[in-house]
């Protein structure tokens, strides 16, 4: 059987939010396009599409109307301490440098022409636990989540006055890089669909791929070794499609492949109802008014782990126990509070666009998702006593890990704290409570000093919570125009002709902008820097 051959300027692989920004600046400057997909069509977009939507920006006009002070010295500052970068890290620290000083003209304000909307209240997360985060609010929220930006921008595509140069092959796995006189020209792959195989040819070729992380086998195969093996159980938060594929095929021809090991991942994973690909996981937001427990039921600590200061280090700290799995026990009272679940499909209101519904759900909670999640979710538990709490815990492990005695005194020794009255809160998790509430869009959705034996407050609730994969925040490795670069020979290397790569293969850009942490809306934000880069740099102008 012969190959199809597929022709146009560029072979974007990859529609998921970089490949789609990449063919829709591509097509402004006049070039033809073909955007190859593994998917099916209805999953045009990617992960993009399932996120929550939150955007990393600096002296945003968001921020200037809410009266938040931040600048690009500010924002620098906090992303290279999260980074920790290593002295070899050059191109990840030029990428850091590069959305830093870039994010707000050239990814916000070009949203905003694509008719992209964020919501007024900014969102304060990675704020630091041992090393500054996000010094102030950064986190913008597209008002339509992940999901209203991906169709926002598909509808924008399918709606280019230049639509009809573009190609579009979807059930189509690329597996190869044509390489012809020392330059990329083209790929080739299988279309899943009939088992036909396909050659696609171009000027260039964008690897818009996506990272490792939907494969846990490789994730667990690049983990990060100061944090000893991976965890047994590892659900899967990615796309199921992130295989590396393009990855080797780049190290194949001599393409730099690093920091593999940097990978983005959950603390609070749990298994999804309705799963949609093998091991499907999804990210709690991790209630802040809960205990965060070990597989045996004892508080972590020392310090205990509560959202919204450093993401990395609760995943860390879970991996320091033997058995890699937790507990998060609260109450109703707290769940209907504080309970959420990021990405767009348990985001209805903000999905929909509907104001008030959204509105009604901060102020009162989201007792919907709360009860849905306890019918449907093996991960939870409700007991009206510690020790009913602690047999269903064992039972669902299967095993006898928790000691109702032991978590009975951890639980009585933080409500024993309230008691005492704010003045004589002694307890890190009540201090960090009182620093969240602080901010107005933290204070609406956070008890205040809410005890976990509230007899008023019950049923207690047990969330059996896993290690989830996400993101891969090390990939392929770019310069500043998103060219693909050699491996390092005698100290040098070069642009790999013809090639460029854009968005999660990259690791957001330059094989990892975002170094050991992140400050969270990189991500999206990332996709759109990287591919609104190459496709500039592809028709010789610059963003």
């Amino acid at each position: 059987m012969s190959e199809t051959l597929y022709q146009a300027d560029v072979i974007v692989v990859g529609a998921g939010i970089a490949g789609i920004v990449t063919t829709l600046e591509l097509l402004s400057h006049g070039k033809s396009v073909v955007l190859l997909d593994r998917d099916i069509p209805e999953r045009f977009g990617g992960l993009a599409k399932e996120s929550f939507g939150g955007m990393f920006f600096v002296d945003s006009p968001h921020q200037r109307r809410a009266g938040i002070q931040d600048s690009v010295d500010l924002a620098l500052s906090d992303w290279l301490a999260t980074a920790r970068f290593g002295t070899d890290d050059h191109w990840p620290r030029k990428w850091a440098e590069k959305y830093v000083h870039e994010c707000t003209p050239h990814i916000y304000h070009w949203l905003r022409k694509q008719e992209v909307s964020f919501f007024r209240v900014i969102n304060w997360v990675e704020r630091g636990l041992f090393h500054p985060g996000n010094s102030v609010p950064r986190f913008h929220m597209v008002w339509g989540t992940g999901y209203g930006l991906t169709m926002s921008l598909i509808a924008k595509l399918e709606a280019h006055p230049n639509v009809q140069r573009m190609q579009r092959y979807f059930r189509h796995r690329v597996t190869e890089l044509l390489v012809e006189n020392q330059a990329v020209v083209g790929v080739r792959g299988t279309n899943e669909a009939t088992g036909a195989e396909f050659i696609a040819k171009g000027e260039c070729v964008v690897i818009a791929s996506g990272g490792i992380n939907g494969s846990i086998e490789k994730v667990k195969a690049n983990w990060y070794k100061a944090w000893g093996e991976p965890p047994e159980t590892i659900l899967n938060g990615s796309h199921q499609y992130a295989l590396g594929d393009l990855h080797e095929a780049t190290e194949r021809i001599n393409g730099n492949v690093t920091h593999l090991d940097w990978q983005w991942n959950y603390a609070a994973g749990v298994h999804h109802p309705q799963p949609k690909r093998p091991n499907h996981g999804l990210s709690l937001v991790p209630v802040k008014s809960g205990l965060w427990m070990n597989y045996r039921g004892e508080r972590i600590g020392p310090i205990p782990l509560v959202t919204a200061y450093d993401t990395r280090y609760m995943v860390e700290r879970i991996c320091q126990e033997p058995v890699k799995y937790s507990w998060q026990v609260l109450n109703l009272k707290i769940a209907y509070k504080e309970f959420a679940i990021s990405g767009s499909e348990h985001n209805e209101a903000i999905r929909e666009k509907k104001l008030f519904q959204f509105i009604k759900t901060v102020l009162f909670g989201n007792k919907k998702l709360v009860h849905q999640m306890l019918d449907t979710c093996e991960d939870f538990v409700t007991a009206n006593s510690v020790e009913e709490l602690a047999e269903k815990m064992n039972a669902l492990s299967g095993e006898q890990h928790v000691d109702a005695q032991r978590m009975r005194q951890e639980i009585a020794a933080y409500d024993a704290q309230i008691d005492r009255g704010r003045r004589y809160h002694n307890d890190e998790q009540l201090r960090r409570i009182a620093h969240l509430r602080q901010y107005r869009g933290d204070r609406v959705r956070t008890c205040k000093f809410q005890k976990i034996m509230d007899p008023t407050a019950l049923p207690l609730i047990g969330i059996r919570a896993f290690i989830l994969s996400r993101k891969s925040t090390g990939g392929i490795q770019t310069d500043l125009q998103a060219r693909v670069l050699s491996k390092p020979h005698n100290g040098q290397q070069h642009p790999i002709e013809g090639l460029y790569a854009v968005g999660e293969s990259t690791g957001f850009g330059g094989g990892g902008m975002h170094g050991l942490g992140a400050l969270e809306g990189t991500f999206l934000g990332g996709c759109v820097l990287t591919a609104r880069t190459a496709a500039h740099a592809i028709v010789g102008k610059s963003l």
